[in-house]
């Protein structure tokens, strides 16, 4: 039924850029083409109207409410949605009644869509457990927690989890492209000249989110006077006055470069080089959040066990970061930044994880030793293990398939840390 109040579509109408561009069907559907590209099990499910029980999670803007509505249209079921942050029990209840009732007299199924789902607590998500089981609905659960993490086990293991990544450079283009074609619900009878930086800095400071790139566009058109000739000319400062982030002060070819050279330092063990140049990104443009990332992955891959503390300190950084932002969350990135450069280094971690990723590829007849298997279902079979703290912690046996005894793949190098680690696999060896 028509809102009586809004006759003449306002809603709609002054709702965000954002909202009035979420596509219908899903072939208008922008990104995550690994779960909904054609031939993909989403993609299937949606066309079948089959879609079971299931969660998205990712960071916001990358589609997942939008997906959520594509299904709304797309399916012959009812579908209702609601926020976690607003609704209770006690509306939980009384849709699952409801859906009960319509499967009941017209064998009609329903979508229940939970926004934010990761904030319902455990009695919150249990009033939905056995309707689920009963399939009096479906459930489709929108976060941006990793549900494993932020929601009850309970849940999680009824629903196929489905991970959105962030929206690449050209899908972000290819929206906003659309948006400012779109007569009907983007900027197309506006009068639009958007300079190529101007549209680069749009898709570069939205960083893989698609509303905050609405968002902004549409501040940059509307906030804009048109000239004598009615032209709405977006410049690169006005994309950044209207996105809140400073355009980089350098080239593409020159940002990786310098990003290169941060790196290298790192894994040279020069601070100062490591220092200018995380600071040379910064002050250019550059998301601080972007040399925290880098700097984690780099304790762990030149690093690593030389010093474990290496990876706490960077994580402590970017922690410091994402709540402190900048000016002040410079000293705790500096600070960690000094510390990853100092500490012994070692790669044996990123060694040893390639040569089991090489394992896992090339080993097919991989088959779990028995002594190895669940004891909770196979007791008879399960022979031969040795509970390690019975022998004082430490037994030698294998752990590996049989087609891969022998093989190592961690070998620590004799540096920082890693130096006891040598001497502790030592003592080992010699009680085998």
């Amino acid at each position: 039924m028509d809102d009586l109040f809004d006759v003449m579509g306002n809603s709609s109408r002054l709702a965000p850029l954002a909202e009035r561009m979420r596509p219908n069907s899903i072939d208008d559907f922008v990104g995550q083409s690994h779960i909904v590209g054609v031939g993909k099990l989403l993609r299937r499910a949606i066309a079948t109207d089959s879609l079971g029980s299931c969660i998205f999670y990712g960071r916001p803007g990358c589609g997942k409410t939008t997906l959520a509505n594509i299904i709304a249209n797309t399916t012959q079921s009812s579908f209702v949605k609601i926020n976690a942050v607003s609704s209770g029990v006690a509306d939980a209840k009384k849709i699952i009644e409801e859906a009960k009732d319509r499967l009941k007299m017209y064998g009609k199924k329903t979508y229940l869509l939970l926004d934010e789902c990761h904030r319902w607590n455990k009695a919150q998500s249990d009033c939905v457990l056995s309707a689920i089981e009963e399939g009096y609905i479906i459930f489709i659960g929108s976060t941006t927690e990793n549900p494993f993490i932020s929601m009850t086990k309970a849940i999680v293991s009824r629903c196929r989890i489905f991970e959105f990544k962030n929206l690449g450079d050209e899908d972000i283009r290819i929206a906003l492209d659309r948006a400012l074609a779109d007569n009907k619900n983007g900027l197309g009878n506006y009068d639009v000249q958007i300079d190529d930086k101007a549209m680069s800095h749009f898709i570069w400071a939205a960083d893989g989110d698609l509303r905050t790139a609405y968002n902004a566009l549409e501040l940059a058109v509307l906030s804009t006077k048109p000239n004598q000739d009615g032209l709405i000319h977006v410049t690169t400062l006005i994309s950044e006055e209207s996105i809140q982030k400073k355009s980089l002060s350098i080239d593409e070819s020159m940002y990786y470069d310098m990003l290169s050279a941060f790196c290298k330092s790192l894994r040279g063990s020069d601070s100062d080089g490591a220092l200018y140049w995380s600071t040379r990104l910064i002050d250019a443009g550059c998301d601080p959040m972007l040399i925290c990332r880098r700097l984690l992955v780099h304790s762990a891959e030149d690093v690593g066990m030389a010093d474990p503390n290496a990876q706490l300190m960077a994580t402590s950084a970017m922690f410091a970061m994402k709540n402190i932002g900048m000016p002040e969350g410079r000293i705790p990135l500096a600070n960690s930044i000094i510390y990853v450069c100092e500490a012994s280094k070692s790669n044996s971690v990123y060694m040893a994880i390639s040569a089991a990723q090489e394992a896992v590829s090339n080993v097919k007849d991989d088959v779990v030793p028995l002594h190895l298997r669940d004891v909770n279902y196979k007791v008879e079979q399960v022979k031969g293990y040795k509970y390690p703290h019975d022998f004082g912690g430490y037994v030698v046996q294998d752990y590996l398939p049989d087609k891969l005894n022998g093989v190592t793949f961690y070998k620590p190098l004799n540096n920082g840390y890693e130096s006891k680690l040598i001497r502790a696999k030592e003592i080992k060896a010699n009680k085998g």
